[in-house]
Protein backbone atom coordinates (compact mmCIF):
# COMPACT_ATOMS: atom_id res chain seq x y z
CA UNK A 1 0.00 0.00 0.00
CA UNK A 2 1.40 3.40 -0.97
CA UNK A 3 1.74 6.12 1.64
CA UNK A 4 1.16 9.78 0.83
CA UNK A 5 3.46 12.58 1.87
CA UNK A 6 1.87 15.13 4.19
CA UNK A 7 2.57 18.86 4.16
CA UNK A 8 1.60 21.71 6.45
CA UNK A 9 0.49 24.25 3.88
CA UNK A 10 -1.10 26.91 6.09
CA UNK A 11 -0.61 28.11 9.67
CA UNK A 12 -2.72 30.57 11.66
CA UNK A 13 -3.51 31.65 15.21
CA UNK A 14 -6.07 33.61 17.17
CA UNK A 15 -4.87 35.47 20.27
CA UNK A 16 -7.79 37.09 22.12
CA UNK A 17 -7.97 40.73 23.24
CA UNK A 18 -4.91 42.89 23.86
CA UNK A 19 -1.79 41.42 25.49
CA UNK A 20 -1.76 41.55 29.30
CA UNK A 21 1.44 42.71 30.99
CA UNK A 22 2.64 41.30 34.30
CA UNK A 23 1.39 44.31 36.27
CA UNK A 24 -2.14 43.85 34.93
CA UNK A 25 -2.72 40.13 35.50
CA UNK A 26 -4.65 40.48 38.75
CA UNK A 27 -6.81 43.23 37.31
CA UNK A 28 -8.08 40.64 34.82
CA UNK A 29 -8.02 37.41 36.86
CA UNK A 30 -8.94 39.05 40.16
CA UNK A 31 -7.42 39.02 43.65
CA UNK A 32 -7.46 35.79 45.63
CA UNK A 33 -8.83 36.56 49.10
CA UNK A 34 -9.07 40.20 48.08
CA UNK A 35 -5.30 40.65 48.42
CA UNK A 36 -2.47 40.89 45.86
CA UNK A 37 -0.45 37.70 45.51
CA UNK A 38 2.84 37.73 47.40
CA UNK A 39 4.08 34.87 45.23
CA UNK A 40 3.45 36.55 41.88
CA UNK A 41 6.74 38.45 41.61
CA UNK A 42 8.84 35.39 42.41
CA UNK A 43 6.89 33.20 40.00
CA UNK A 44 7.09 35.65 37.10
CA UNK A 45 10.81 36.18 37.63
CA UNK A 46 11.31 32.42 37.37
CA UNK A 47 9.11 31.75 34.34
CA UNK A 48 10.31 34.71 32.25
CA UNK A 49 6.87 35.54 30.83
CA UNK A 50 6.37 39.26 30.14
CA UNK A 51 2.90 39.24 28.57
CA UNK A 52 0.10 36.87 27.65
CA UNK A 53 -3.47 36.81 26.30
CA UNK A 54 -6.79 36.10 28.01
CA UNK A 55 -10.29 35.61 26.60
CA UNK A 56 -11.59 37.50 29.64
CA UNK A 57 -12.78 41.04 29.00
CA UNK A 58 -10.64 43.19 31.37
CA UNK A 59 -13.63 45.42 32.12
CA UNK A 60 -16.34 42.83 32.76
CA UNK A 61 -14.38 39.67 33.53
CA UNK A 62 -16.61 37.80 31.07
CA UNK A 63 -15.10 35.70 28.26
CA UNK A 64 -15.34 37.20 24.78
CA UNK A 65 -14.80 33.77 23.20
CA UNK A 66 -15.73 30.25 24.14
CA UNK A 67 -13.02 27.67 23.45
CA UNK A 68 -14.93 26.50 20.37
CA UNK A 69 -15.28 30.07 19.08
CA UNK A 70 -11.59 30.84 19.63
CA UNK A 71 -10.61 27.66 17.78
CA UNK A 72 -12.98 28.46 14.92
CA UNK A 73 -11.45 31.94 14.67
CA UNK A 74 -7.97 30.45 14.26
CA UNK A 75 -9.25 28.13 11.51
CA UNK A 76 -10.93 31.03 9.73
CA UNK A 77 -7.57 32.84 9.78
CA UNK A 78 -6.13 29.90 7.82
CA UNK A 79 -8.44 30.67 4.93
CA UNK A 80 -8.59 34.32 3.75
CA UNK A 81 -11.08 33.10 1.15
CA UNK A 82 -13.98 31.84 3.26
CA UNK A 83 -15.17 29.40 0.61
CA UNK A 84 -11.82 27.56 0.82
CA UNK A 85 -12.89 26.22 4.23
CA UNK A 86 -15.39 24.06 2.36
CA UNK A 87 -12.45 21.91 1.22
CA UNK A 88 -11.76 20.69 4.76
CA UNK A 89 -12.38 16.94 4.76
CA UNK A 90 -11.09 16.14 8.25
CA UNK A 91 -11.16 18.37 11.35
CA UNK A 92 -9.28 17.36 14.52
CA UNK A 93 -9.25 19.59 17.62
CA UNK A 94 -7.19 19.22 20.77
CA UNK A 95 -7.58 21.13 24.04
CA UNK A 96 -7.06 20.74 27.77
CA UNK A 97 -10.35 22.25 28.95
CA UNK A 98 -13.25 22.13 26.46
CA UNK A 99 -16.32 24.26 27.04
CA UNK A 100 -18.31 21.22 28.13
CA UNK A 101 -17.77 17.59 29.08
CA UNK A 102 -19.91 16.42 26.15
CA UNK A 103 -20.32 16.65 23.21
CA UNK A 104 -16.69 16.70 22.13
CA UNK A 105 -14.75 19.86 21.38
CA UNK A 106 -14.29 19.04 17.68
CA UNK A 107 -17.96 18.92 16.81
CA UNK A 108 -18.55 22.18 18.69
CA UNK A 109 -15.87 23.82 16.53
CA UNK A 110 -17.46 22.30 13.42
CA UNK A 111 -20.75 23.82 14.47
CA UNK A 112 -19.13 27.25 14.78
CA UNK A 113 -17.54 26.99 11.32
CA UNK A 114 -20.73 25.98 9.51
CA UNK A 115 -18.70 24.15 6.87
CA UNK A 116 -20.07 21.10 5.01
CA UNK A 117 -20.17 17.68 6.71
CA UNK A 118 -16.72 16.19 7.28
CA UNK A 119 -14.87 13.76 9.53
CA UNK A 120 -14.46 15.32 12.99
CA UNK A 121 -12.51 14.13 16.03
CA UNK A 122 -11.29 15.61 19.29
CA UNK A 123 -8.24 14.70 21.36
CA UNK A 124 -8.03 15.24 25.10
CA UNK A 125 -5.09 15.64 27.42
CA UNK A 126 -3.00 18.66 28.37
CA UNK A 127 -0.12 20.04 26.27
CA UNK A 128 -0.01 16.95 24.05
CA UNK A 129 -3.66 17.18 23.03
CA UNK A 130 -2.72 19.67 20.31
CA UNK A 131 -0.05 17.44 18.80
CA UNK A 132 -2.16 14.28 19.08
CA UNK A 133 -4.76 16.15 17.02
CA UNK A 134 -2.04 16.89 14.50
CA UNK A 135 -1.00 13.22 14.46
CA UNK A 136 -4.58 12.12 13.72
CA UNK A 137 -4.79 14.60 10.84
CA UNK A 138 -1.36 13.53 9.59
CA UNK A 139 -2.36 9.87 9.50
CA UNK A 140 -5.60 10.69 7.71
CA UNK A 141 -3.58 12.37 4.95
CA UNK A 142 -0.80 9.78 4.75
CA UNK A 143 -3.15 6.81 4.47
CA UNK A 144 -5.11 8.47 1.67
CA UNK A 145 -8.39 8.94 3.53
CA UNK A 146 -8.42 12.68 2.87
CA UNK A 147 -6.68 15.33 0.77
CA UNK A 148 -7.02 18.19 3.28
CA UNK A 149 -7.17 18.01 7.05
CA UNK A 150 -7.10 20.76 9.68
CA UNK A 151 -5.66 20.25 13.16
CA UNK A 152 -5.90 22.65 16.09
CA UNK A 153 -4.75 23.26 19.63
CA UNK A 154 -6.56 25.77 21.83
CA UNK A 155 -6.88 26.93 25.43
CA UNK A 156 -9.21 29.27 27.31
CA UNK A 157 -7.74 28.44 30.73
CA UNK A 158 -8.17 31.98 32.08
CA UNK A 159 -11.83 31.19 32.76
CA UNK A 160 -10.62 28.62 35.28
CA UNK A 161 -7.90 30.92 36.66
CA UNK A 162 -10.32 33.54 37.96
CA UNK A 163 -9.81 34.42 41.62
CA UNK A 164 -13.06 32.95 42.89
CA UNK A 165 -11.84 29.49 41.94
CA UNK A 166 -8.92 29.58 44.39
CA UNK A 167 -8.43 29.56 48.10
CA UNK A 168 -6.35 32.16 49.89
CA UNK A 169 -2.61 31.58 49.66
CA UNK A 170 -0.61 29.95 52.43
CA UNK A 171 2.16 32.11 53.85
CA UNK A 172 4.41 29.10 54.41
CA UNK A 173 4.28 28.35 50.68
CA UNK A 174 5.63 31.83 49.95
CA UNK A 175 8.62 31.25 52.23
CA UNK A 176 9.45 28.07 50.33
CA UNK A 177 9.17 29.91 47.03
CA UNK A 178 12.03 32.23 47.96
CA UNK A 179 14.49 29.32 48.22
CA UNK A 180 13.07 26.94 45.64
CA UNK A 181 11.47 28.62 42.58
CA UNK A 182 10.33 25.25 41.25
CA UNK A 183 7.78 24.97 44.08
CA UNK A 184 5.89 27.61 42.08
CA UNK A 185 4.42 24.83 39.98
CA UNK A 186 1.50 24.48 42.34
CA UNK A 187 -1.90 25.80 41.46
CA UNK A 188 -0.97 29.37 42.39
CA UNK A 189 1.92 29.24 39.94
CA UNK A 190 -0.43 28.23 37.17
CA UNK A 191 -2.35 31.50 37.56
CA UNK A 192 0.78 33.46 36.58
CA UNK A 193 1.90 31.23 33.75
CA UNK A 194 -0.98 29.73 31.77
CA UNK A 195 -2.76 31.76 29.13
CA UNK A 196 -5.16 31.60 26.22
CA UNK A 197 -4.80 31.18 22.49
CA UNK A 198 -5.60 28.95 19.55
CA UNK A 199 -3.55 27.73 16.61
CA UNK A 200 -4.41 25.78 13.47
CA UNK A 201 -2.63 24.11 10.58
CA UNK A 202 -3.87 22.77 7.27
CA UNK A 203 -2.30 19.49 6.13
CA UNK A 204 -2.45 18.42 2.48
CA UNK A 205 -1.08 15.71 0.21
CA UNK A 206 0.78 18.25 -1.95
CA UNK A 207 3.10 21.12 -0.90
CA UNK A 208 0.82 23.91 -2.02
CA UNK A 209 1.91 27.40 -1.02
CA UNK A 210 -0.69 30.12 -0.53
CA UNK A 211 1.60 32.83 0.88
CA UNK A 212 5.30 33.67 0.80
CA UNK A 213 6.03 31.08 3.49
CA UNK A 214 7.10 27.60 2.33
CA UNK A 215 5.16 24.43 2.96
CA UNK A 216 6.44 22.04 5.63
CA UNK A 217 6.81 18.35 4.93
CA UNK A 218 6.04 16.34 8.07
CA UNK A 219 8.91 13.85 8.09
CA UNK A 220 7.72 12.08 11.24
CA UNK A 221 5.85 12.70 14.48
CA UNK A 222 6.52 10.46 17.50
CA UNK A 223 4.45 10.41 20.71
CA UNK A 224 5.43 8.35 23.76
CA UNK A 225 3.62 7.88 27.09
CA UNK A 226 5.29 6.75 30.31
CA UNK A 227 2.04 6.39 32.25
CA UNK A 228 2.88 2.75 32.91
CA UNK A 229 5.78 3.89 35.08
CA UNK A 230 4.68 7.14 36.72
CA UNK A 231 1.70 8.33 38.70
CA UNK A 232 -0.25 11.44 37.75
CA UNK A 233 1.62 14.76 38.00
CA UNK A 234 -0.74 17.41 36.56
CA UNK A 235 -4.50 17.06 36.81
CA UNK A 236 -7.85 18.81 36.94
CA UNK A 237 -11.27 17.69 38.09
CA UNK A 238 -9.86 15.22 40.57
CA UNK A 239 -8.11 14.89 43.93
CA UNK A 240 -4.96 12.87 44.43
CA UNK A 241 -5.10 10.23 47.16
CA UNK A 242 -2.25 9.28 49.49
CA UNK A 243 -1.46 6.22 47.39
CA UNK A 244 -1.04 8.33 44.23
CA UNK A 245 -4.35 7.48 42.58
CA UNK A 246 -6.87 10.04 41.34
CA UNK A 247 -10.37 10.33 42.69
CA UNK A 248 -12.42 11.95 39.94
CA UNK A 249 -14.85 14.84 40.26
CA UNK A 250 -17.86 12.52 39.91
CA UNK A 251 -16.85 10.72 43.11
CA UNK A 252 -17.09 13.92 45.18
CA UNK A 253 -20.05 15.65 46.73
CA UNK A 254 -21.12 18.70 44.72
CA UNK A 255 -20.39 21.10 47.60
CA UNK A 256 -16.84 19.77 47.91
CA UNK A 257 -15.88 20.56 44.33
CA UNK A 258 -15.43 24.27 45.07
CA UNK A 259 -14.31 24.03 48.70
CA UNK A 260 -11.48 21.69 47.70
CA UNK A 261 -10.69 23.52 44.42
CA UNK A 262 -11.23 20.20 42.66
CA UNK A 263 -12.02 21.91 39.37
CA UNK A 264 -8.74 23.85 39.22
CA UNK A 265 -5.48 22.65 37.69
CA UNK A 266 -2.94 21.20 40.08
CA UNK A 267 0.55 19.79 39.79
CA UNK A 268 2.64 17.42 41.90
CA UNK A 269 5.82 19.47 42.31
CA UNK A 270 8.07 16.68 43.52
CA UNK A 271 7.24 14.46 40.57
CA UNK A 272 7.59 17.33 38.10
CA UNK A 273 11.07 18.38 39.17
CA UNK A 274 12.31 14.82 39.32
CA UNK A 275 11.08 13.58 35.95
CA UNK A 276 10.02 16.28 33.46
CA UNK A 277 13.41 16.82 31.76
CA UNK A 278 15.04 13.37 32.32
CA UNK A 279 11.95 11.49 31.11
CA UNK A 280 10.09 13.63 28.59
CA UNK A 281 13.20 15.12 27.02
CA UNK A 282 16.39 13.10 27.56
CA UNK A 283 14.94 9.61 27.64
CA UNK A 284 12.59 10.25 24.72
CA UNK A 285 15.22 11.89 22.54
CA UNK A 286 17.68 9.07 23.26
CA UNK A 287 15.05 6.69 21.92
CA UNK A 288 14.28 8.79 18.84
CA UNK A 289 17.84 9.60 17.73
CA UNK A 290 18.70 6.06 16.56
CA UNK A 291 15.16 5.29 15.45
CA UNK A 292 14.99 8.35 13.17
CA UNK A 293 18.73 8.65 12.47
CA UNK A 294 18.52 12.18 13.83
CA UNK A 295 21.60 14.42 13.75
CA UNK A 296 21.97 17.72 15.60
CA UNK A 297 23.92 19.18 12.66
CA UNK A 298 20.92 18.71 10.37
CA UNK A 299 18.60 20.83 12.52
CA UNK A 300 18.13 24.46 11.48
CA UNK A 301 15.46 25.42 14.04
CA UNK A 302 14.61 23.89 17.42
CA UNK A 303 11.16 24.70 18.84
CA UNK A 304 10.89 23.50 22.46
CA UNK A 305 7.57 23.90 24.21
CA UNK A 306 8.78 24.78 27.69
CA UNK A 307 6.30 25.80 30.35
CA UNK A 308 8.74 28.19 31.99
CA UNK A 309 12.14 29.69 31.21
CA UNK A 310 13.19 27.94 34.42
CA UNK A 311 13.50 24.82 32.26
CA UNK A 312 15.31 26.45 29.32
CA UNK A 313 18.81 25.89 30.68
CA UNK A 314 17.87 22.45 31.98
CA UNK A 315 16.96 21.37 28.45
CA UNK A 316 20.16 22.94 27.09
CA UNK A 317 22.23 21.11 29.70
CA UNK A 318 20.47 17.85 28.88
CA UNK A 319 21.44 18.26 25.22
CA UNK A 320 25.06 18.91 26.20
CA UNK A 321 25.10 15.83 28.43
CA UNK A 322 23.87 13.79 25.47
CA UNK A 323 26.50 15.35 23.17
CA UNK A 324 23.60 16.43 20.94
CA UNK A 325 24.31 20.13 20.86
CA UNK A 326 21.91 22.46 19.07
CA UNK A 327 23.36 25.97 18.84
CA UNK A 328 21.37 28.55 20.80
CA UNK A 329 20.90 30.66 17.66
CA UNK A 330 18.77 27.81 16.28
CA UNK A 331 16.36 27.83 19.22
CA UNK A 332 13.01 29.56 18.84
CA UNK A 333 10.49 30.24 21.59
CA UNK A 334 7.89 32.97 22.07
CA UNK A 335 7.07 32.04 25.67
CA UNK A 336 8.01 35.49 26.97
CA UNK A 337 5.46 37.37 24.85
CA UNK A 338 2.79 34.74 24.14
CA UNK A 339 2.79 32.87 27.45
CA UNK A 340 2.26 29.17 27.94
CA UNK A 341 -0.79 28.33 25.86
CA UNK A 342 -0.63 24.59 26.52
CA UNK A 343 -1.88 22.53 23.59
CA UNK A 344 -1.80 25.61 21.33
CA UNK A 345 1.83 26.52 22.10
CA UNK A 346 3.52 24.53 19.33
CA UNK A 347 1.02 25.91 16.78
CA UNK A 348 1.60 29.50 17.95
CA UNK A 349 5.39 29.06 17.90
CA UNK A 350 5.37 27.48 14.46
CA UNK A 351 3.11 30.18 13.01
CA UNK A 352 5.32 33.01 14.29
CA UNK A 353 8.48 31.33 13.02
CA UNK A 354 6.99 30.70 9.59
CA UNK A 355 5.72 34.26 9.27
CA UNK A 356 9.13 35.66 10.29
CA UNK A 357 10.55 34.86 6.87
CA UNK A 358 13.52 33.05 8.42
CA UNK A 359 12.54 29.58 7.21
CA UNK A 360 13.84 28.74 3.74
CA UNK A 361 13.45 25.70 1.53
CA UNK A 362 15.52 22.81 2.86
CA UNK A 363 15.52 23.99 6.47
CA UNK A 364 14.67 21.35 9.07
CA UNK A 365 12.63 22.15 12.17
CA UNK A 366 12.68 19.93 15.26
CA UNK A 367 9.72 20.40 17.62
CA UNK A 368 9.59 19.15 21.22
CA UNK A 369 6.32 18.99 23.16
CA UNK A 370 6.26 17.47 26.67
CA UNK A 371 3.33 16.88 29.00
CA UNK A 372 3.54 16.39 32.74
CA UNK A 373 -0.01 15.01 33.06
CA UNK A 374 1.31 11.48 33.45
CA UNK A 375 4.60 12.11 31.68
CA UNK A 376 4.28 11.92 27.92
CA UNK A 377 6.39 13.43 25.18
CA UNK A 378 6.42 14.21 21.49
CA UNK A 379 9.06 15.12 18.93
CA UNK A 380 8.29 16.15 15.35
CA UNK A 381 10.60 16.85 12.39
CA UNK A 382 9.54 19.18 9.58
CA UNK A 383 11.33 20.10 6.34
CA UNK A 384 10.59 23.34 4.49
CA UNK A 385 9.90 22.79 0.80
Amino acid sequence: MSVNNAYITRTAVCLPNDPVDNDDIESVLGLVGGKPSRAKRIILKSNGIKQRYYVLDPETGKPVYTNAQLTAAAIKNLFPQVEDMNHIECLVCGTTIPDQIAPNHGVMVHGELKIPPCEVAATSGICLSGVTALKYALMAIKCGEHKMAVATGSETVSISLKAENYQEENSQKIKKLQKHPEIAFEKDFLRWMLSDGAGAVAIETEPHTYTDQPALKIEWLDIISYANEFETCMYMGAEKTDDGHLQGWNQHQAQDLMSHSTLTLKQDIKLLNEHIVPVTFTRTLQHIIPKRKLSAEDIDFFLPHISSMYFYDKVREALEDMDFNIAQKKWFTNLSNKGNTGSASIYIMLDELMKSGKVKSGHKILCFIPESGRFSSSFMLLTAV
